[in-house]
C-alpha cells in the first residue's frame, strides 16, 4: 500500500486510541454486567463495556470510512466489497477487565486484501498505545510521549525472558509433554500486552493458545515492523489465529518450536 495511505490510516488510528481512553473514563468506568458465551460448557466471559466500545469504534470507523467491511468479536460482520476489512476486539483481556486487572486493551487491525497491514492495541487504564507506522517502523505512545520501539535481537536462549500462558486450552495431560516449556515460562502472560511488552524488547518469546483472528491480527503488523517473528505452533502463519508463538528472533523461535512440537498438532 502507498505511503500517503499509511499515514491516512496511522493518523486515524492514533486519534481513535485517545478517544477510546476518553470514552473509557468518560462513558464506560462505571458498574458493568457479565455473561458467559458458552453457557455451562466453559468459561468465555462478556461485558457490557465490551459491546459499548466495539459499538463505538464502529461508529468512528463507519464515519470516516463507510465503505470498509467490519469483523468484530461481538457484533460480526458488516460486508462490503471494499479491499480494506478492520478487525476489532473491543476487549482483549475481558477476564482482566472483569477482575480490575488494568492489562486489558482494545485491539484493532486494518486489513488490506485480508492481511493486517496497521495494527492498534491500546491500553487505557495504562495510558498507553502501541501501534505501527508501516511495515518497518512501530511505536509505542505512552503518556503522550512517542518512543519507537524494536524487539531485542541479540538476546541468546538461554538468558530470554519466556512469557506464556495456555487459558485453559492446553490440558494438563499435554502440559506433562513440554516439561521444559513449562520451565522456561518464568514470567506472566498479561493478555495482548506481552506480544506490545516483546516488541519493545522487554520479553523476547511469547507463547499462547487459542487466540482468535481479532486476538491476534492487530498484533501482527506491530510485531512485524518492530522485527519480531509470529507463527503458529507448528510453524505456519498466525493469520489463521489458534496457538502463537511470537519471538524476537529466528535463532530463539526455532528452538521454541521445537520444545513446542510434541503439542504442535
Amino acid at each position: 500500500m502507498e505511503s500517503k495511505k499509511y499515514r491516512l490510516y496511522y493518523s486515524f488510528l492514533s486519534n481513535l486510541a485517545k478517544e477510546l481512553t476518553n470514552f473509557y473514563f468518560k462513558k464506560i468506568n462505571k458498574k458493568f454486567s457479565v455473561t458467559n458465551k458458552l453457557k455451562g460448557k466453559g468459561y468465555d466471559p462478556v461485558t457490557t463495556s465490551d459491546k459499548a466500545f466495539e459499538k463505538f469504534i464502529r461508529y468512528k470507523i463507519s464515519q470516516k470510512f463507510p465503505d470498509h467491511q467490519i469483523i468484530g468479536e461481538e457484533f460480526g460482520l458488516k460486508k462490503s466489497k471494499s479491499d480494506y476489512s478492520w478487525i476489532i476486539d473491543p476487549i482483549d483481556g475481558t477476564r482482566s477487565y472483569v477482575i480490575g486487572n488494568p492489562t486489558w486493551s482494545n485491539l484493532i487491525s486494518l486489513n488490506y486484501k485480508g492481511y493486517p497491514i496497521l495494527g492498534l492495541a491500546n491500553f487505557p487504564m495504562l495510558n498507553k498505545y502501541y501501534l505501527n507506522y508501516n511495515d518497518k517502523i512501530a511505536y509505542v505512545v505512552e503518556n503522550n510521549k512517542k518512543r519507537r520501539i524494536k524487539v531485542n535481537k541479540k538476546i541468546s536462549f538461554d538468558k530470554a525472558k519466556i512469557s506464556g500462558a495456555f487459558h485453559g486450552w492446553l490440558s494438563f495431560k499435554k502440559q506433562l509433554k513440554i516439561p521444559k516449556v513449562l520451565k522456561l515460562m518464568r514470567f506472566k502472560c498479561p493478555d495482548s500486552l506481552s506480544y506490545t511488552l516483546l516488541a519493545e524488547g522487554r520479553l523476547d518469546v511469547v507463547i499462547q493458545c487459542a487466540n482468535k483472528i481479532w486476538d491476534i491480527h492487530p498484533i501482527i503488523p506491530i510485531v512485524k515492523a518492530a522485527g519480531g517473528i509470529l507463527s503458529t505452533w507448528d510453524n505456519r502463519d498466525a493469520f489463521n489465529g489458534g496457538s502463537i508463538l511470537v519471538s524476537g528472533n529466528r535463532f530463539n523461535h526455532n528452538k521454541m518450536l521445537k520444545l513446542l512440537k510434541p503439542v504442535s498438532k
